[in-house]
């Protein structure tokens, strides 16, 4: 099992930045593709970053270039850049591992979630 926990959410205004984090323990050794996702009011959830064991990192298009996700293997923390933050980024943003392949579709472990929120 997988414990994950995510922090750094808050409130900023259109063009601020965050730095999402989230820790992770328990059997992290058997992970091997770690992202974000996010998840709107009303909508469904969205991918937003993946990075992989094997160097492999992808964006969802509409965070290329603002977003960049990152990893302290010695803290055993996973990072979500966030930059140029804009009113369509507001949502709940989740952290996911996954033992097998990167997918934008479904994770092994999920966290709780930490809310984002851009005001224009």
């Amino acid at each position: 099992q997988v414990q994950l926990v995510e922090s750094g959410g808050g409130s900023v205004q259109a063009g601020g930045s965050l730095r999402l984090s989230c820790a992770a323990s328990g059997d992290i050794y058997s992970i091997y593709c770690m992202g974000w996702f996010r998840q709107a009011p009303g909508k469904g959830r969205e991918g937003v970053a993946l990075t992989a064991n094997d160097g492999y990192t992808d964006y969802a298009d509409s965070v290329k270039g603002r977003f960049t996700i990152s990893r302290d293997n010695a803290k055993n923390t996973l990072y979500l850049q966030m930059n140029s933050l804009q009113p369509e980024d507001t949502a709940m943003y989740y952290c996911a591992f996954r033992h097998g392949r990167c997918s934008w579709g479904d994770a092994d472990y999920w966290g709780q979630g930490t809310q984002v929120t851009v005001s224009s």
